[in-house]
């Protein structure tokens, strides 16, 4: 029996919601769910319901982050798998599919994604972003230094949040790299598809421009918390082969 994907969209007034969740819908492997958390919109939320009622099962919430978001959605998922994409970027339509036969053939737990990036108007204007990685291994070293995962890139077997647990709800623009360091320092490996699967939008909206600079101090704190941890990780040779 084919395995499963719950697909959790977290929405916050974003106009190009209804990009995201038609990417989700036309994949080749259709998502057993979508679950769209509204984290208290103030504006476009008409453009999910009622026109995509029966299709995403929407929730609302007061405001509490991507964090809480993401993590209401695991919560009500039910899918063997998760991934996660952000509401103003949208998946290529093999991108399920290709990911998902990516885990199975090499018994992965969590993986991610190479990615392009488009515009406001969602024209490509980079088909791979930042460098291709050599595998897994070099991917994970990288977290030592800096954040070498988009978000939406992420595929994770649910046995994940029962070992690492959920995303930091304290955590307001920087969740997605302390996942990511918690996940290689509990002894998992995340593995790395080389292939670009998932359309990241740059637009001067998104929250890592107009947030730059909590952003950078959020995210300067967690690499100086995690980045020796990881490094002494990766010297002592201690990261092998997938694990599932």
């Amino acid at each position: 029996m084919q395995p499963s994907v719950s697909v959790v969209i977290p929405f916050y007034n974003d106009p190009y919601v209804q990009e995201a969740i038609d990417s989700v819908l036309a994949q080749t492997c259709p998502p057993s769910e979508i679950i769209v958390v509204d984290d208290g919109s103030t504006c476009h939320s008409d453009k999910i319901m009622p026109a995509y009622a029966g299709l995403v099962r929407y929730v609302s919430q007061a405001n509490g982050g991507t964090a809480s978001a993401l993590n209401t959605g695991i919560r009500l998922s039910t899918g063997d798998y998760v991934a996660w994409l952000s509401s103003d970027d949208s998946f290529e339509t093999r991108k399920l599919e290709r990911q998902l036969a990516f885990m199975q053939q090499y018994g992965a737990i969590a993986s991610c994604t190479a990615f392009s990036v488009m515009n406001g108007a969602g024209d490509i204007i980079d088909s791979h972003y930042g460098p291709a990685y050599a595998d897994g291994t070099e991917l994970m070293r990288m977290l030592a230094h800096t954040n070498p995962i988009n978000g939406c890139t992420i595929m994770l077997h649910r046995d994940v949040f029962a070992i690492v647990g959920l995303f930091n709800e304290s955590l307001r623009y920087t969740q997605d790299y302390d996942y990511w360091a918690r996940i290689v320092l509990s002894g998992l490996r995340i593995e790395y598809v080389p292939e670009p699967l998932t359309r990241y939008r740059m637009h001067e909206a998104m929250g890592t421009v107009v947030q730059r600079p909590a952003l950078m101090a959020e995210y300067d704190g967690l690499r100086a918390f995690y980045g020796s941890r990881i490094a002494q990780l990766f010297a002592g040779g201690v990261m092998g082969g997938t694990n599932g």
